[in-house]
Order: structure tokens, then C-alpha cells, then sequence
């Protein structure tokens, strides 16, 4: 039974969520995922859902993260200075790793995005083989298309991203649709990794609107929106710390913690999904037939917009003006059928590329 061991960033729930539908594909393949190594922000602790289907010994460990502004965009200028100081904090991570490591001796790491996995790569150079995961890893390929803005964004997420997969064997980058590999750039497209419940659920259509914010201060503008439009229902689910479980404000707006399950099942019956461009939302989106309105936060995510612009999953937009999606819905055609398929590819494809490396 080979042993695995996965690093991931904890930033939002995507890279989190792609380690669990992995971990299960890894166990009903007869791997052993024997630790699951989570970065971060100290004040930002684990969700509970990640704990809880995992099914592996969790630690947790200092790690840059991204830094946002009050309007709950990302300041890539704070985000540098904020971290400077911290530098030394980090090489204790690189340590931490590397003790882990060495005490569950793993055939093989893979590694979710996560750059002091990058890092610990390069500098300690285990003789155990990397693989990196991620959807950034589609940005090298030569078929992708970038926003028109953006050139020194571009330069800088591309940077980051091959920093977090220094000396890694393979680059296996999710996608929204099928690409030719190139491995000269070690670049091998996949389809994207969904939560296993996501296949148990019966998607219906109800007559709410469900939003996902992964920074507090977002909430402001779906608040400003819905005393515009109080007849809309809307369910937000928001990673503010001390959020109540479920938090009804008036009788068309409720508040909801993450929770990854809970999650899932409103989408399975929502009208649309409103996210900021995180690329496994819209996936599950895309999986279940429901539209989506995507509002980039930072370039990455613009990068995502435009992806899914072009694939057909709904309509970006500068801010939460839930107005565009309204006006968009009558036109959307559904696409889920076409994704369900190339998801279904994804179990022998992944195996797949495992196998190769260990």
C-alpha cells in the first residue's frame, strides 16, 4: 500500500475541498493518505468540515496568505509587508514539514497549491517524489486565455505558481474542459476534483439565489443589494470567524457558516450561484446545471472568470450587483452534461498520473 501525504493551502475552501475528493479517490485505490499538512494563517483555524472528512491526522502550520483591503479586495502591497516580518516564522514551518516527513516516511507528496510546500521542495530536496495540484497550473499552458489587463498580475500569479512547485515532477492543472498535455512545460491537464457527495445529489430549482464569500467584508455589498431587492431570497454562506451556524436577517436573507455539506445540498436546489470566481464553486456549479455570476477578487480569480465566461457556466461581474445575473439567467444554456462527462474521465486519468511518478 503506497503512503501519501498531502500539503495544502488553506486559503478559502478550494484547495481544501480538492484534497478531500482526492483522499477519497486515493483510499478506493487501496493509498494510504497518512497526513494531511494544512498552511496558513494562524488566526484562520481549520473549517470543521475539513477536520471531519479528511480521515487523516491534520496539522497545522504558519504560511503566507493573502492579505485584502476593507472592500474585501486582495493588497498584494499589505500583503507583502504584513508578511516580511513573519519570515522567520515560516522557516520554522519548512522544519515542521520536514519533521513530518521524516516521521511518516510517504512514497509520494502531493502538494495543493501550497508554496512552503514549494519551498521545502527546493531547499531540503527529499528524494521523495512531488506532484503539484492545482488550477493555477493552467496559466502555463500555451491554449489559455488570459484577461486583456493584467500583464504584471499575470507575471506575479505565474511567479508564485512555479514557486510552489519547485523541483516537482508533475503539474496537474484542473480545468474546466479537455487541453492537449504538454508535458515539456510538465503541464498534463485534468478534470477538476469534486467532493464524491456531489454524484448522491438531485438538483431541483428552487427560487433562491445562493452566494459564497470567502472574506467578510463582501457582505456588505449583497447586503447593499438585497434592500434594493428585498423580494429575491438569498442564502449566503460567509467565512466570517465567529459566524453563527445560521443567521436570519429579515425573511429573504439568511446567513450560514461554512459548511461544506450544507453547502452542496443548497446548491442542489438553488436558482444560481453567486461566488468571487473560486474555481471549485463554479465547478459544483457547472457539475449540478446551475448558472453562475463570478465576481473576481483578486487577478487569479479573473483569470477563472474569464474561463468560465468562455465555457459557458454564466457572467462575471466587477462587483455583487446581483442585477447582471438576473438579467443574464433567461439566456443561459445549460452545459452540465458535457462537464459530467469529462468529470467522469477524472478517476483513471488521476490514478493515472500517480502511478507514473511513484
Amino acid at each position: 500500500m503506497k503512503k501519501v501525504l498531502f500539503l495544502v493551502q488553506g486559503e478559502g475552501r478550494g484547495h481544501l475541498t480538492q484534497a478531500i475528493s482526492l483522499s477519497q479517490t486515493l483510499r478506493d485505490a487501496d493509498y494510504q493518505l497518512v497526513a494531511v499538512l494544512v498552511g496558513g494563517a494562524v488566526e484562520r483555524p481549520i473549517p470543521a468540515f475539513f477536520h471531519e472528512q479528511i480521515q487523516a491526522p491534520v496539522e497545522a502550520f504558519p504560511s503566507p496568505n493573502l492579505v485584502f483591503n476593507s472592500d474585501g479586495k486582495v493588497d498584494f502591497k499589505k500583503t507583502v509587508t504584513h508578511h516580511l516580518p513573519r519570515i522567520f516564522r515560516f522557516g520554522k514551518s519548512l522544519e515542521q514539514i520536514n519533521e513530518a516527513i521524516k516521521r511518516y516516511q510517504p512514497d509520494l507528496i502531493l502538494n495543493f497549491y501550497e508554496i512552503l510546500g514549494g519551498f521545502y521542495n527546493g531547499l531540503y530536496r527529499p528524494a521523495i517524489p512531488m506532484v503539484c495540484i492545482g488550477h493555477q497550473y493552467l496559466f502555463f499552458h500555451s491554449e489559455f486565455q488570459f484577461p486583456s489587463k493584467g500583464r504584471m498580475d499575470r507575471f506575479l500569479v505565474n511567479f508564485n505558481s512555479r514557486l510552489t512547485a519547485l523541483r516537482a515532477k508533475r503539474l496537474l492543472a484542473l480545468s474546466f474542459d479537455s487541453l492537449e498535455n504538454q508535458p515539456n512545460k510538465l503541464v498534463y491537464v485534468v478534470s477538476p476534483l469534486l467532493r464524491h457527495d456531489i454524484h448522491s445529489l438531485t438538483a431541483s430549482q428552487k427560487e433562491y439565489i445562493l452566494v459564497y464569500l470567502n472574506h467578510p467584508a463582501l457582505y456588505t455589498q449583497i447586503l447593499e443589494w438585497h434592500q434594493q431587492h428585498p423580494e429575491v431570497v438569498l442564502h449566503c454562506f460567509w467565512s466570517k470567524p465567529d459566524a453563527l451556524p445560521e443567521e436570519k436577517i429579515d425573511e429573504t436573507l439568511t446567513l450560514h457558516r461554512l459548511d461544506g455539506a450544507k453547502f452542496l445540498e443548497m446548491m442542489s436546489g438553488c436558482k444560481a450561484l453567486v461566488t468571487t470566481a473560486g474555481f471549485e464553486s463554479v465547478c459544483e456549479a457547472m457539475y449540478l446545471d446551475k448558472p453562475v455570476m463570478v465576481v473576481p477578487i483578486h487577478y487569479e480569480q479573473a483569470c477563472n472568470a474569464a474561463d468560465a465566461e468562455r465555457v459557458g457556466a454564466g457572467v462575471a461581474a466587477e462587483r455583487f450587483d446581483l442585477s447582471i445575473l438576473m438579467n443574464y439567467l433567461p439566456q443561459h444554456e445549460p452545459i452540465g452534461e458535457n462537464f459530467r462527462r469529462w468529470c467522469r474521465e477524472g478517476e483513471k486519468q488521476w490514478l493515472g498520473h500517480l502511478e507514473c511518478v511513484v
